[in-house]
């Protein structure tokens, strides 16, 4: 039997308890895409800050630029008790609830290393019902996070039937022009357009559908260290109508 989440004193205790005070809603691009942020997420965030320094980090996926690290489960379940019902309100109540993951994340991959797939915009699947978090804690001067619309074929968010011709598109596009060079996506020239970015300030979270175009907005001319205390270090998650 999983052991139930730490109490919301002892959450406090270790600097992990919310607040969903300054929670503001806005619309974006012509297609009125949801953005939910919220500033001051924790309540102690600089004592978050010291705990990744305790995990190991791994490359986890091929497709994230840097190193990540599992955060707790029984962190997320309490945070999911005070997040369940604000994603219900701003993105449509689930019946049987929400799941949640979420990771420690730090952007280490240097410019001239990247993958060609880490210099397009991307999404996180084609589900418009998995949201995703992102939680800035760094003062790098890196940015948040930007959203693209792709020109030729006008898209901003891929569904699970729009995906096999954006990429067919995509891949003509790279071959009539060939590919982005090495670096990380600022306007997302040539074959996409950016429509919005959040500054990413510190302690600043977002929420928003997984499945809109998207990149993290990337100093190219910056270091990238791998020191939680130094580096580009956020707290990613996603979630997911639960199943049955």
């Amino acid at each position: 039997m999983a052991s139930p989440p730490p109490s919301q004193p002892q959450i406090a205790a270790e600097g992990w308890a919310i607040s969903l005070a300054q929670a503001r809603v806005e619309r974006f691009s012509k297609y009125n895409h949801l953005l939910v942020s919220v500033d001051d997420l924790l309540e102690s965030p600089e004592k978050v800050i010291s705990k990744p320094l305790l995990h190991d980090f791994a490359q986890i996926t091929p497709q994230y630029p840097g190193l990540r690290a599992p955060l707790d489960p029984a962190i997320c379940a309490s945070w999911l008790t005070q997040l369940a019902p604000r994603l219900d309100q701003w993105f449509g109540s689930q019946p049987r609830g929400w799941e949640m993951q979420a990771w420690y994340s730090i952007v280490t991959t240097p410019p001239a290393k990247l993958l060609p797939i880490q210099r397009l915009p991307h999404v996180d699947g084609t589900d418009p019902n998995q949201i995703a978090m992102m939680l800035y804690l760094h003062r790098t001067g890196h940015g948040g996070t930007a959203f693209f619309r792709h020109r030729s074929t006008g898209l901003e968010a891929l569904s699970a039937a729009d995906f096999p011709g954006y990429a067919k598109a995509l891949q003509e596009d790279v071959a009539r022009t060939g590919l982005p060079p090495a670096a990380y996506t600022t306007d997302g020239a040539p074959h996409f357009e950016r429509t919005h970015a959040v500054p990413g300030t510190f302690n600043q979270a977002v929420f928003y559908r997984g499945n809109i175009l998207h990149s993290g907005v990337i100093d190219n001319a910056a270091a990238l260290v791998a020191d939680p205390r130094a580096g580009r270090l956020t707290i990613n998650a996603f979630f997911r109508p639960a199943a049955e």
